[in-house]
Parts: structure tokens; C-alpha cells; sequence
């Protein structure tokens, strides 16, 4: 019997989708539902990110959402990072980060900021009609690559 697969490449790894026929995939990718590499790669992230180990000494959970604590300097961009990465989902709205930030110590021009910062393909708006901002799946590498290295290397 012969064999077909389509490998597509994500954020977080490999999807393959195997099938008898060309058909058989096509069908089976018509079949995936809206949003649903999105919510793979938030579910694996959940799962295999140890965050409030990862997180200790630089972001504590309060009853707002997510304090920054740690006394390093920080960028604006970094700062939001931080707060989006920590959020649940990873998404919150700008005036959420804005207050967090002050609760945090922090002032900063939250709007301009994620604006930027989608521009860099930090964030997106999952829902144009909704006033939040998620982290990309690039914007989570970043802060987990640099922003936390580089937090974790001076409290070391």
C-alpha cells in the first residue's frame, strides 16, 4: 500500500499528516480546525514550560496578573515581554500591561510600545475587535532566549 506525508514546520516543531493518497491529505488539512497550530503551540508550551520555576525572581504572580520584581533595567519592550509571557495565554490588553507595569514600578507609553513591537513581529492582536495583544510564537522565543538569559546570567 503506498504512503504520502506532509510535513509542515510550526514554531514549536513538526506536524506531519500521513494519508494513502494526495487526496487523503488534503482532506484531512481541510478538516483542521481554525486556529489550530495556534492552540498546539500554546498547549505544548503550557505543558513543557515550567514557568513559575523559570519566572522566579523576576515575575511574581499577584491577583492583578503579573508583577515584575526583579531590580535589573529593563527596556520598555522587555518589561511588556515579560508581562505578556507571564500572562495567562500569553495575552493581555494594553491597559492591563500599563497598570501591571505601574504596579511593577515601571512607566511607559504601553500602546506605542506593542505597536512597535508588532511591527517587529513581537505580538499580534488575535482578535481584531478585542483590545489584546498575544506574544508570537517569535516573541516567546525572545523572551525566553534573550530577555530571560540575559535576567537570568546577572542574577546568577
Amino acid at each position: 500500500m503506498k504512503h504520502i506525508e506532509a510535513r509542515i514546520k510550526t514554531g514549536f516543531g513538526e506536524v506531519v499528516i500521513e494519508g494513502e493518497s494526495p487526496q487523503d491529505i488534503m482532506d484531512m488539512l481541510e478538516n483542521i480546525p481554525e486556529n489550530f497550530v495556534e492552540k498546539l503551540s500554546d498547549f505544548v508550551s503550557n505543558r513543557l514550560t515550567p514557568s513559575g520555576a523559570q519566572l522566579k525572581g523576576i515575575i511574581e504572580p499577584t491577583t492583578e496578573g503579573p508583577v515584575i520584581v526583579t531590580r535589573e533595567n529593563l527596556t520598555h519592550y522587555e518589561a511588556i515581554g515579560l508581562v505578556l509571557y507571564a500572562s495567562e495565554e500569553r495575552k493581555n490588553t494594553a491597559a492591563m500591561v500599563q497598570k501591571l507595569l505601574e504596579s511593577s514600578g515601571i512607566k511607559s507609553m504601553v500602546p506605542a510600545r506593542l505597536n512597535e513591537m508588532t511591527k517587529r513581529g513581537q505580538v499580534f492582536k488575535p482578535d481584531p475587535n478585542k483590545p489584546e495583544f498575544k506574544l508570537t510564537i517569535q516573541g516567546e522565543k525572545w523572551v525566553e532566549d534573550d530577555v530571560l538569559t540575559k535576567l537570568r546570567g546577572k542574577m546568577s
